[in-house]
């Protein structure tokens, strides 16, 4: 919705992991993914978008710094993208030939810029690239029961060009810009974001739970403990992922983060979606038809989250 974007540029929220020497905030992770939590609690979809697109951002830490620098310069800019490698790259002149199609890129209608991961002809490796709007078409292919302001269509590429500086890797050794945040493993930001984006949606479920239950004028006393079960089992599991995500940021400031720590954190943000999948589903049949509406905003939360919950990554 345009309110929604605006108030995302307002706050900058798109830039928050892109680097300060390129016009990014930089702010440190665990800050970022409470915030993350808070907004999917506000708004299902507008979490996930700037989940994702903030995300995408990220990788400004992987880019030249002058390239970096002009996307980030852009008017409203968003960038947003999909990490199967299902496109081409062929080398030409100082550059790269892109073709293919990508799927699901949440926040497309507002992205100024893609990201993609394309396999290089010559040599068969994958390469991460990003390219101008201009240069993608989007498909309206999104059609699913919830999320659906995230408007994760598919796009392609038809042999657009791109310059070399244009392409970039996403691992700490090829780092462009010297913070902590580009040193964090690529894969566990993405499992403690998108685990806090389904934290933030059960919690919402469970706060219009606790008022659609409020307001029968049947109790019942099996109804009140699950919900009370439902939110302890999802808070002690929150609690421990973010404790466990501070420690990771503390030793990314340092040594890095450990292998032991990493493994551990990643079963973490796994057992936050299970315990929120666990509260959603647990207490849902306790809330009546009426939350079987469409128009109901329990039923909106509820679509929300489960497809949210498809992702891959967090499957248990």
């Amino acid at each position: 919705m345009p309110e929604q974007q605006a108030l995302i540029h307002e706050r900058g929220w798109l830039k928050m992991l892109a680097p300060r020497a390129v016009g990014g905030a930089e702010l440190p992770l665990p800050e970022v993914v409470r915030l993350e939590e808070s907004i999917a609690e506000a708004d299902g979809s507008m979490g996930w978008v700037v989940t994702l697109c903030a995300g995408a951002g990220w990788f400004a830490g992987f880019l030249p710094p002058k390239t970096g620098r002009a996307i980030l310069a852009t008017p409203a800019v968003c960038l947003a993208g999909s990490g199967a490698p299902t496109g081409y790259a062929d080398r030409e002149g100082e550059g790269y030939r892109i073709s293919g199609r990508w799927d699901i890129a949440s926040g497309a209608p507002m992205a100024t810029h893609f990201t993609l991961n394309a396999i290089l002809r010559d040599s068969g490796e994958t390469r991460a690239f990003v390219v101008p709007a201009a240069q993608v078409t989007i498909e309206p292919t999104w059609r699913s029961i919830g999320m659906r302001g995230t408007a994760s269509h598919s796009y392609r590429v038809d042999g657009a060009w791109v310059p070399a500086s244009h392409g970039f890797t996403i691992d700490a050794a090829h780092a462009t810009a010297p913070g902590a945040l580009y040193r964090f493993p690529f894969m566990l930001l993405a499992y403690v974001t998108l685990a806090a984006n389904l934290s933030g949606m059960a919690r919402n479920f469970l706060r219009l739970a606790l008022e659609m239950l409020a307001a029968r004028r049947e109790q019942r006393e099996s109804s009140q403990e699950a919900l009370a079960n439902a939110a302890a089992a999802l808070e002690t599991t929150r609690v421990r992922m973010f404790t466990l995500l501070d420690e990771a940021w503390a030793q990314a400031g340092t040594s890095g983060v450990q292998p032991a720590l990493d493994s551990v954190l990643r079963d973490a943000s796994l057992a936050l979606a299970a315990a929120a999948r666990n509260a959603v589903d647990s207490v849902y049949p306790y809330c009546g038809l009426r939350a079987a509406q469409q128009d109901a905003d329990i039923n909106r939360v509820w679509r929300d989250f489960h497809t949210a919950t498809q992702h891959g990554l967090l499957l248990p």
